[in-house]
């Protein structure tokens, strides 16, 4: 059971959230949360999320707000993988290899 001197005891180490959650942290230690613009280079795309990152360099966002920007060179907008650009090339195992070398000298 916790007391009124417990209660005010750890209030400098309790902190409520808007949604009533209790959070127990210490003050100065944990990196700075805010909103950043990702910006990828090679398509221009650009997605604003939170990070820890920061940079010096600000962009406007659609909302009019400036944001710190984080150059990237691959996002989901450029990667082979998310565009369906992706090449595969088979080469074929050993023994394909093989067999290839063993036709071209009949």
């Amino acid at each position: 059971m916790i007391t009124i001197i417990d209660m005010l005891s750890l209030q400098f180490f309790v902190s409520i959230t808007n949604k009533g959650q209790v959070n127990i942290m210490k003050d100065g230690i944990h990196p700075v949360y805010h909103q950043v613009l990702f910006f990828d280079v090679s398509s221009g795309y650009k997605f604003l999320t939170g990070s820890t990152k920061s940079s010096n360099e600000k962009m406007e966002w659609e909302d009019g707000n400036s944001y710190p920007v984080i150059r990237v060179d691959t996002s989901s907008a450029s990667h082979p993988f998310y565009t369906g650009k992706q090449r595969n090339t088979d080469k074929g195992g050993r023994v394909d290899r093989f067999n290839q070398r063993i036709q071209q000298k009949k």
